[in-house]
């Protein structure tokens, strides 16, 4: 079954409830006797103006206020003639109840203090000790009309109020959504490049040197294979930890599992043994980092020395730690060669690291030749 459209149904049912108070109308002004000699007979001139009081209530939805003015101006004319004036009560109180309903109280209270005067007109010809009553009950039913149709229009707009909160809402959510999917993927390319990058630098080193010296030295050429074999099965046990840090649903426990600075010395035997030479110093006293800054910082200095066995030639580095009561700066820096460093992948994940944690990073070109990455993170929100 096809249902009618909601403006459609509203129409239907104004038609409908129209011509039912138009023939109630006729029915009460025929059927109501008169002992008193009070109203004038109802003719074919009192029967028109039945209808010309009902009929515009048929378009009270569009035309609120025009339809409340043509009511009551018709009442009127039928009410001055002296006709029974209780027929055209409800259409007027409908009336007033519209405009009350569709529009706001600076044009619908003039309206229903019109359409009370009306009434009261018409009650000038009530029964006897009815004087009282009988416009207090008309006035009552205008104030009613007025309260409910006031009452609707207040909940309409709450209605809307809430519809353009609730789409708001979900365009907020959906904005969220979108952000967080950019930082998910953005945190994953940067585990993947971190992983990867450094991982498969050192086999490429490992490999080339290899092949270089697998006739002249093959004792040199195994180590080789055996460093390239050892930094495989670490690079598949780190894939194995960020795969299962990307599946979960918290923020901490991810990195449970993950590198961090307890992992520093194998990073440094793992690029050691891919020929670069890495002085350390460590000054301060060393603070217990939250599982995500510990993960940041040894990313950072992971692809600071993937550079340097990239770029730098001879890959010498220096790493410095300053831990301060206030601090962790880390600095890796080599004097050698260095060829063109733009604002690549590893860079960009650097720099995107340092801010989660409100850190500040600098990686520019030394002077002298060579290259420096310095991280300078705050200790009072990462510290454990």
């Amino acid at each position: 079954m096809r249902l009618l459209p909601s403006g459609r149904v509203a129409a239907v049912f104004d038609v409908a409830l129209t011509v039912w108070m138009v023939a109630l109308s006729q029915y009460f002004v025929w059927r109501m006797p008169d002992p008193y000699g009070l109203w004038t007979d109802v003719d074919t001139t009192g029967r028109v103006l039945l209808a010309v009081v009902h009929v515009p209530l048929i378009a009270r939805r569009r035309y609120p206020v025009a339809v409340c003015w043509l009511t009551c101006g018709g009442a009127a004319v039928y009410l001055t003639i002296g006709y029974y004036h209780s027929a055209i009560t409800f259409a007027v109180a409908l009336a007033v109840y519209s405009v009350a309903a569709y529009r706001r109280p600076r044009v619908s209270v003039p309206a229903t203090v019109a359409a009370n005067a009306v009434l009261l007109w018409g009650n000038r010809l009530v029964e006897p000790g009815m004087e009282l009553a009988g416009p207090a009950t008309a006035v009552m039913v205008a104030l009613i009309a007025w309260a409910f149709g006031e009452a609707t229009r207040r909940a309409a707009e709450q209605r809307a109020t809430l519809r353009v909160l609730t789409q708001r809402l979900e365009r907020e959510q959906e904005e969220q959504a979108r952000r967080a999917v950019v930082r998910e993927q953005g945190r994953i390319a940067r585990e993947l490049h971190d992983v990867i990058a450094h991982h498969m630098s050192v086999v490429s080193v490992q490999a080339g040197l290899g092949r270089y010296v697998f006739d002249a030295d093959p004792p040199t050429a195994r180590r080789t294979l055996d460093v390239i074999g050892e930094v495989a099965h670490e690079a598949l046990d780190e894939m194995r930890r960020m795969l299962a840090m990307l599946r979960s649903s918290t923020d901490e426990a991810p990195f449970a599992e993950v590198a961090g600075l307890a992992q520093l010395d194998d990073l440094l035997a793992r690029v050691r043994a891919a020929g670069a030479t890495v002085d350390v110093t460590v000054t301060g006293v060393s603070a217990r980092l939250h599982p995500g800054p510990d993960l940041c910082v040894y990313r950072i200095i992971q692809e600071s020395l993937t550079n340097v066995l990239k770029h730098a030639d001879p890959p010498h580095a220096r790493m410095s730690l300053c831990w301060s009561a206030t601090g962790l700066t880390v600095r890796v820096e080599n004097d050698g060669a260095v060829g063109p460093v733009g604002e690549g992948y590893g860079l960009v994940g650097m720099r995107e690291r340092a801010r989660l944690y409100d850190g500040r990073l600098r990686a520019d070109p030394r002077p002298g030749g060579g290259f420096e990455v310095t991280l300078e993170l705050p200790l009072d929100e990462v510290t454990a």
